[in-house]
């Protein structure tokens, strides 16, 4: 049976790339902040995290950085972020307070345009999967997942360049996971003017297996539920009528026995916003749900 997703709806506008993520028993949603979102009075973007509970935002930190993820690891914080959008660099940001940061260069790739990230502890050290829109002869068909890989979160090399998904269609990477020797890449796959999110799995990164119960989220009415008592009433209405062809920047963790899901909805032209949902089981169920036997297809 197709693991389920229950939408609890929406609960905010303009914000797309978020990650909840449990660090010290408590959780957070990691917000990526951009420059037009209506709280941000700085004028750039920025990172933060939010108290789910409560809702109360934390220090911002990362300023004029973009699209960022993150991990927790060993008691600490490893935050992902492109410098500038589709940039040339990922650089780290890694704390153990939320409120004091290190920060390091990841990668610098000369030519690329990096979007999207999505870090990984794998079989052997750390993955982190990468969005790449150029150069053509790497990205194909934009955008594309690539790869690098780490022993210690500071020094990392790019996997060799077999190792993507995939330069044949548009297949923008959202969500990396690792467990039992597959790696499960949740991406953003355009079907007839619409965009789904759906999974593959891979045993080396070259080979991917396509889950026969795709998709993980289409765009549906369930996402125009109003899950936020924070909503304005001009926000209310935008929910209410805005163009909805797109589920996409999934992301999730485990807390007390259930997947907390964020995702993005809305018209995948600059009009998003930030839902929420819940699936009934463990990381380890929802992962190897979507591939109930070995008898799937080659995406």
């Amino acid at each position: 049976m197709k693991p389920h997703i229950t939408k609890l709806g929406t609960i905010d506008c303009d914000l797309v790339e978020t990650t909840p993520v449990v660090f010290r028993g408590r959780l957070y949603r990691f917000e990526s902040v951009r420059p037009g979102y209506a709280g941000n009075r700085t004028g750039a973007s920025y990172f933060r995290f939010v108290d789910h509970e409560s809702g109360d935002p934390g220090t911002p930190f990362a300023a004029g950085y973009h699209l960022g993820n993150v991990m927790v690891d060993e008691d600490r914080l490893f935050v992902t972020g492109t410098n500038i959008w589709d940039g040339e660099r990922v650089d780290m940001f890694v704390s153990r307070d939320m409120e004091h940061w290190d920060a390091w260069n990841a990668l610098d790739l000369p030519g690329y345009g990096i979007f999207n990230t999505s870090l990984c502890r794998g079989s052997d050290g750390y993955i982190l999967m990468f969005e790449v829109g150029r150069p053509p002869e790497i990205a194909g068909i934009r955008f594309t997942a690539r790869f690098a890989v780490s022993p210690d979160l500071r020094h990392w090399d790019l996997t060799p360049p077999e190792c993507t998904y995939s330069k044949d269609r548009y297949t923008a990477p959202h969500c990396l996971r690792y467990l039992n020797g597959h790696y499960y890449n949740f991406y953003l796959e355009a079907v007839n003017g619409e965009y789904e999110q759906h999974v593959v799995r891979s045993r080396d990164l070259v080979q991917w297996d396509s889950s026969p119960l795709n998709p993980v989220l289409r765009a549906s009415e369930d996402d125009r539920q109003v899950a936020s008592p924070c909503l304005s009433p001009d926000q209310k209405e935008r929910i209410r009528t805005a163009r909805n062809v797109n589920n996409s920047d999934i992301d999730f963790c485990e807390y007390e026995g259930q997947l907390i899901i964020n995702y993005s909805w809305g018209n995948q032209q600059g009009v998003e916003h930030l839902a929420e949902g819940r699936f009934n089981g463990t990381l380890t169920e929802f992962l190897t749900g979507w591939f109930p036997d070995e008898g799937v297809t080659i995406g």
